[in-house]
Parts: structure tokens; sequence; C-alpha cells
């Protein structure tokens, strides 16, 4: 989806952030997404399509008229949600239904891909926000759909087979926001800097409050304990981390960890794979991914009159903070 002039700006540098935003890299470019996507006027229920981002993208909030369903390869996307951070990387897609609020943020050289589905004519539903298992045959199907000399009948099987595998993955990776007065400094403090080694007898003493107050705000507003949310939003900037290229052992120290072992283990409990596994996976094209066509596959240049496509679209839901992590 090719920007007006005025859709693109430059981010002026590091450190614009706030509640649920990581810190801006320096040459992001901001786009205003279109409230509807190239085709959506077509008759087809879905509408697939990718391109390559050459630099860090962000997408200003805002919201889409159909579903969403977006995924990338070789990088992540983080999406802002309401209240909620959601981590896209290797092997997962992120739905979101129609009609809410959203932000999105891309790595640099990103392959980015998305669908987009007509409400009225899709026979698949989820409650809000979900994380989808990106399996080989729904990438080759969606792939599929870029073409744009399908007949009728041809695209109606496919979308059909579509339906029939979009399936929610096992692992609906979510960092909730405490959105509490009491501890949003806290939150402020780590989503910009997640090595900050400050503990909760720390922070407690800094903001003239007990360690039991700051522990019950991170239960109440997150379902985490501060040990807990710390960990998981690591986790979150890992995921980037690694998939930019930085070896284990440096994600480790970017991230505060004393002893990288220690980072692996907390890896491994919140993702259920060891970190070097999970390079690996980024860093190869999967087989059989469908990554589609260079018909299909276009290469952004805001600079220039070449496609940004939309970010994911996002909708207030389940509260899903990431689960089963022990404290550390």
């Amino acid at each position: 989806m090719s920007p007006r002039p005025s859709d693109v700006t430059a981010a002026a540098g590091v450190g614009v952030t706030g509640v649920g935003t990581w810190s801006r890299e320096p040459g992001t470019v901001t786009c205003r997404a279109s409230a509807v996507p190239p085709g959506a006027d077509a008759p087809f229920v879905i509408i697939s399509e990718s391109h390559v981002s050459g630099v860090p993208t962000e997408w200003e909030p805002h919201t889409h008229p159909l579903h969403e369903l977006v995924w990338v390869h070789g990088g992540t996307l983080v999406s802002r949600v309401a209240d909620r951070v959601f981590t896209v990387s290797e092997g997962q897609g992120l739905w979101m239904p129609a009609g809410v609020v959203h932000g999105g943020r891309l790595t640099a050289g990103v392959a980015f891909h998305d669908a987009f589905f007509a409400p009225e004519r899709t026979p698949v539903a989820f409650d809000g926000p979900t994380a989808i298992e990106m399996t080989p045959l729904l990438e080759s199907l969606l792939a599929h759909l870029v073409r744009t000399d399908l007949d009728a009948a041809a695209r109606a099987r496919a979308e059909s087979v579509v339906f029939d595998v979009l399936l929610p993955s096992e692992r609906q990776l979510a960092l909730q926001l405490p959105g509490d007065a009491r501890i949003d400094v806290i939150a402020e403090t780590l989503l910009e800097d997640p090595a900050d080694p400050r503990s909760l007898e720390e922070w407690a003493r800094a903001l003239g409050t007990s360690d039991r107050t700051i522990t019950r705000a991170f239960r109440h507003s997150t379902g985490l304990s501060f040990a807990q949310w710390r960990q998981a939003l690591r986790v979150h900037r890992a995921l980037t981390l690694l998939s930019e290229g930085f070896d284990v052992q440096t994600v480790a120290l970017l991230l505060g960890y004393a002893q990288t072992s220690t980072f692996i283990a907390a890896f491994r409990r919140v993702m259920g794979t060891t970190p070097g596994a999970f390079s690996r996976t980024s860093a190869a094209e999967p087989e059989g991914s469908g990554t589609a066509s260079p018909e299909g596959l276009r290469t952004a240049d805001p600079g220039g009159g070449a496609s940004v496509a939309v970010g994911p679209s996002g909708v207030p839901g389940v509260r899903n903070a990431v689960s089963a992590v022990p404290n550390s």
C-alpha cells in the first residue's frame, strides 16, 4: 500500500516510548495505514499480500473494517493492542478481529505478510487477538491467494481450505501491561531498558512504598509477580534481538542476565525451546513456508512510491498475560 507523502515521517531518534512500546530505533519510519487494503472491493473473502521492509517501520494507531492475519519471516513484529503487547515471531501469526484501534512496529529487513478477511463471509471467529500456528500449508495457501489470475472457483477452493487449517497456536504469548499508577513507572522503565537490575525492594524504596504493595499491584493488574512480569518482558525483547542476529550470550548480557545459562532457562520456560534453536529457525526460511512469489513480494521504500502494507489490527478481549512463568 503506497503511503502519501504526509503519511510517512522519520523518527528523530531513540527513546520515544510509553507504556506498551519499545524504544524506537533510529531511522524508524512511521506510517498512517489506510483503513481499507487494496482489492477490498473485490469479490474475495481473503485478500493476501506481502512486502519486505527496508527500514524499521511503525504504524500509528488505526483500525480496519476487515479481520487481519499477520506473520513475518526474518524478524519480528511488535503490536500494541489496548493494554497488551504482542510479539509476532517466526512460525506464528497474529489474528486481529476487525474494527479496533491498534499499532505495530516492524524490524528492518523483515518479510511481512498479511491477509485480510471479509467479516461477513468468514466462517471462523476468535474472541480477540489470537496467536495462529502458521503451518507450511496455511502459508502456502495464503501465498497462493496473492495471485490475481485465479478464477472464482479456484479461489473459493483455496479459501475454504484456509478456514479448515486456520487454528490457534498452543502458545498464546502476550504481555499484559499494568495500567496501575502505582507501578506504571516500573513498567515504563523496564520497557525502555529490560536490563534494569533493580530488585523489588529497591523499587519499593525508590517509589516510597512497600514491596508488598508493588507485588499486589503487579498480581492484580497482570496476573504475574514482579519477577515473572520482568522475565516475560525480557523474553519478548529477546525474540526481537535474536531475530536481528544477536548471539545468545550478547542477548543475555543486553537483557541484564549475569549468567547466559539463566537466560537460556528463562527463555525455555516461556517459549518451550532454547534461544539458540529459536535463532536457527528465524535465520532460515522454513521449507514449504509459502513465502510469496516475486509477484506478491514487494520491497517497501517509504521515500518513494513503493508499497507499505498495513499493520495488525486489534481488539480488546480476553486478558492474556504470559502464564506459566515461574518466579526467578
